[in-house]
């Protein structure tokens, strides 16, 4: 079994956006329109080359996605994507996690409001 390096060793950046355009993050923020339509988290994983990381969208305390993704490389950037419903005003947050369900970084965010 290959050597993965604890959680702990792992750093991640991330950033909300409405779009990422060749790998960079646009029109980034914490506070989006009900019109937004598709918000995206983008990522920069250190230190998690051959892991799964997980990016679990959450509106209020309600989780509506997980989304694996695999680690590449040391630095890696990938992102994934949440459709907003026009009618989900209010507090949302996306955890990214790893494999063990432990939580690297916590990014919170408005709709609506």
């Amino acid at each position: 079994m290959a050597w993965l390096p604890a959680a702990s060793d792992v750093t991640v950046e991330a950033v909300l956006a409405r779009s990422v355009v060749d790998r960079t993050p646009q029109d980034t923020g914490t506070a989006f329109p009900d019109s937004v339509g598709t918000i995206v988290l983008w990522m920069r994983a250190t230190g998690a080359s051959g892991q799964t990381l997980h990016h679990v969208w959450y509106f209020g305390d309600t989780q509506v996605g997980d989304v694996p993704l695999t680690i590449g490389g040391s630095p890696w950037r990938t992102w994934s994507r949440k459709t907003v419903p026009v009618e989900a005003k209010g507090a949302w947050h996306v955890e990214i996690r790893d494999d063990a369900g432990t939580v690297l970084k916590r990014v919170d965010f408005t709709v609506g409001q």
